[in-house]
Formats: structure tokens, sequence, C-alpha cells
């Protein structure tokens, strides 16, 4: 039997260059799933995103899926893609199981934990305060270059990533340090501070967007410290879930959020096509 993809509708083209294709997974001209292909809106027409794979529950556990998978990288390489990527919800578990013998790895993941019923205590000596205006322009300012840094590492041009990280500020925050639903905060010990913490609140509850410990103040359990004031914010904000992200390569970080009972959600996975 030979599984192959067949498409169900032309290849859609945006003005921006970006591509996107719904399949058909077949096995002998007899449907038993879809797909669905596309390139990646924000980091264009190099990178290919299988969004959607699906195989029909009784044609499962017969490699349709790891078959329809490779054809879709060869279809991205059609298209002049260098890397293919794809998210996995964490209870997935077959599938982390086929994407890791595919060859893809993790890049970053969704985390989330249920917040306890009352806000937790700061260690001693530490407290949390509101950023000010003077504050929030250099700190913006590191944001943006932090976050510029890390689209270039994910293969887009210095000129695509100042210009998304622009539209993307822009949109989060378009009020600054007052935007409604964020919470903007640095953490101080001893009277000096010590890191900031932004943290917006969802329609599914809290999320971190960002939580960064003064690189003179590290290994001092400030980030514990500045997690701990998040949950305390997004307790009194009325939220009962919290959420962040991590990259797969910052293993301390991973540690923190696993030791405040923070469990995997979904995976980020990425491939290289060679």
């Amino acid at each position: 039997m030979t599984t192959t993809l067949r498409p169900t509708e032309p290849l859609q083209r945006s003005a921006d260059g970006t591509r996107s294709r719904h399949y058909a997974v077949c096995v002998n001209s007899r449907p038993v799933g879809t797909l669905h292909l596309a390139t990646h809106p924000a980091f264009g027409p190099s990178v290919a995103q299988i969004r959607d794979l699906r195989i029909d529950e009784r044609d499962r556990g017969r490699g349709r899926g790891t078959v329809a998978a490779l054809a879709a990288e060869e279809v991205a390489r059609s298209w002049n893609c260098r890397r293919v990527e794809a998210s996995v919800p964490a209870h997935q578990v077959e599938l982390l199981r086929l994407a890791g013998a595919l060859g893809y790895v993790e890049r970053n993941r969704n985390m989330a934990k249920a917040l306890p019923q009352r806000p937790p205590v700061l260690p001693p000596g530490s407290v949390g305060r509101r950023m000010t205006e003077a504050e929030y322009g250099p700190w913006l300012a590191r944001e943006k270059a932090s976050y510029e840094r890390t689209l270039v590492e994910r293969g887009t041009t210095e000129r695509e990533a100042h210009e998304k990280s622009e539209r993307d500020h822009a949109a989060l925050l378009p009020e600054g340090v007052g935007t409604p639903d964020v919470l903007i905060s640095v953490l101080e010990h001893e009277g000096e501070s010590v890191g900031t913490l932004w943290l917006a609140q969802r329609p599914d509850g809290a999320f971190v967007f960002d939580v960064e410990v003064a690189a003179d103040h590290r290994g001092h359990g400030h980030g514990r410290s500045l997690m701990l004031h998040a949950e305390a914010d997004a307790l009194a904000a009325g939220a009962t879930r919290i959420g962040l992200n991590v990259f797969a390569d910052n293993t301390p970080a991973r540690r923190l959020y696993e030791s405040l009972g923070y469990e995997p959600v979904q995976y980020h996975l990425y491939k290289p096509l060679l």
C-alpha cells in the first residue's frame, strides 16, 4: 500500500510570499487523514509549519502519519524552505514520539499551573512594585533587543526581526506601562532593583511574557521571587491559572518552573531541511 498526499485546494499565496495548502492523506487513493502545511507567518517563506496532521483512528498505528510527515517535508523543500516546525500538545504522547523519531527537536514549550487559593509570600527583604514611566523606556529597549536576537537565531534577517519586534510590542503594549490587563513590575531586594516581570491577563488566565533577573544578581533566588510575585499579581487580577513559555536550552529556568508546579502544555519542535 502507498501513502501519499493529495491536495484538496489550490496552493494559497499571500502578498508577503507565505504559502498554505491542505491535503488529504491517502492510501491507494483512499483518504485516511488530513494535513495542513504552510510557511511561517512570522519567520517567512523559508520556514514551513505542519499546522495539522490527523490520521483516522482506524488507520492509526500503521505508519501513515510518518509517511505523511515525510511527504510534507518534501513539499516544504520544493517551496525552498530550510526548516520545518510543528507544535504538539503535551498529552499527545504518540505524536511526540513520532516527531522525535523523524528528527524533530524541541525549541521551546508552553507550561502552566493552577494558581493557589492564597497568594504566596515573598522572602524577607524582597518586595514587588509597579515599574515607573522613567524605568519603562530603558526596559522596553532591552526587551526589544532581546526579542530581536531570538528572532535572528530562528532564521529571520535583522531587518525582519526589528520590524516584527516593533509590531509585536506595539500590539502588546499599546499604552506602555499603563496598558490595560498588563502588569510590569520591578522586584527589589533590600531596597535594590534586582529583576523585572511582564505579566498579562488573558481570557484563559495570566501569562508571563518575560521574567528577568539582573545579571549581577543572579544565583540568589530572585527568579523564584519574581515568579511568586507573578502568581500574587495574577490572583489579585482574578486569574485561576498562569502560563509561560520557556526555551528548551534554558535548563535553569525550566527546572525553576517545574519546582514551582508548572507542567508542559504544548511542545514546539523544529527540524532542519537539508
